[in-house]
């Protein structure tokens, strides 16, 4: 009778030794500490239509190569958050009420539910209008934009701002849309940092740029009727270095936009309306996934994202990079 005794002590013992010691193995196969990972896509067919009503069967993703399980499916439509950010640096004053014009146009094109935040950005970033669904206070926000008076154009922090401020907290579809010439002066965060950051995200950034020029001088004449050359070749460097300046930014641009899934648009002021059209229609159209990576990565490690659709003939836009935070 002891020895059973003796026995069920040690055997109870063991048992709990062993729970104990395999209970923090437990907790490392809960996926508690990992982020799900969001993915809008958008999906078209070959003409550029959007298609409605596929399922979470017909979509498929990849991390690093490894298929990963979708956790999150949404496609029916949800509200949008829009920051629209307006650049007021004294490059844009030629243009400004045309710019102010079309966002307000941009405005009428929400749904009662969506909301948008006005942010302005020259020589400092200022939050005109925070998140919000009346009408009337973001058309009232935009009509009070002005050009700054200071040199400075701190486009990278007004993008910093949106995506880690602005709408970082906000569940569901959410978009930047930064109208600007893209020439940045002044901003403390770098382009790297910015590209980082926004790779951490789950916001399409849509850029649409406007190339601003050189103001152009008028020609003076010598006594002999001939222009100074020296004149003239400044002139000619300048253009070229506004040329260059203007490339740039374009490209940079560009970058933010394919990063997160979103557009570039190189348009004249005056298109800025269809524009905007085509930016809500396509927000509307998305789709939403959602993945817990299988494994857990080190923080700042970036990984290749593909989604697959099963139907063919498809053009399928999404993000192609993940940073883990």
């Amino acid at each position: 009778m002891k020895f059973l005794t003796a026995t069920f002590c040690i055997l109870s013992f063991l048992s709990l030794g062993l729970t104990s010691a395999q209970s923090p193995i437990k907790d490392e196969i809960i996926k508690v500490e990992t982020a799900l990972v969001s993915v809008p896509v958008i999906v078209s067919d070959r003409n550029g239509r959007y298609i409605p009503n596929l399922r979470v069967q017909d979509f498929s993703i990849f991390q690093d190569g490894t298929k990963q399980e979708i956790s999150f499916f949404a496609n029916k439509e949800e509200p949008l958050n829009i920051a629209v950010l307006l650049d007021t640096s004294l490059s844009t004053s030629e243009v400004i009420h045309k710019i102010k014009r079309s966002a307000i146009d941009f405005i009428s094109l929400l749904n009662p539910r969506d909301k948008a935040s006005i942010i302005t950005f020259d020589s400092e970033v200022i939050i005109t209008q925070p998140l919000t669904s009346n009408r009337i206070e973001l058309e009232r926000a935009i009509r009070r934009v002005d050009i700054g008076y200071d040199v400075g154009t701190v486009m990278r922090d007004a993008v910093l701002q949106a995506a880690e401020n602005t709408l970082k907290a906000v569940k569901g579809r959410k978009a930047i849309i930064i109208l600007t010439d893209g020439k940045d002066f002044g901003s403390y965060e770098t382009p790297n940092n910015l590209l980082n950051t926004l790779e951490e995200s789950d916001v399409l950034v849509y850029s649409v740029f406007y190339k601003t020029e050189m103001p152009r001088f008028r020609q003076r004449r010598g006594r002999f009727g001939r222009r100074s050359s020296r004149r003239s070749r400044r002139r000619d460097r300048m253009r070229k270095r506004q040329k260059q300046m203007n490339k740039d930014a374009a490209e940079y641009l560009k970058a933010m936009s394919k990063l997160t899934a979103g557009r570039f648009f190189k348009k004249k002021v005056s298109d800025l309306k269809r524009t905007f059209g085509l930016i809500t229609s396509e927000l509307r159209n998305q789709y939403r996934l959602g993945y817990y990576p299988d494994k857990v990565s080190s923080s700042g490690m970036s990984h290749k994202i593909r989604v697959k659709v099963a139907k063919k003939k498809t053009s399928v836009r999404a993000r192609t990079t993940y940073r883990s935070k």
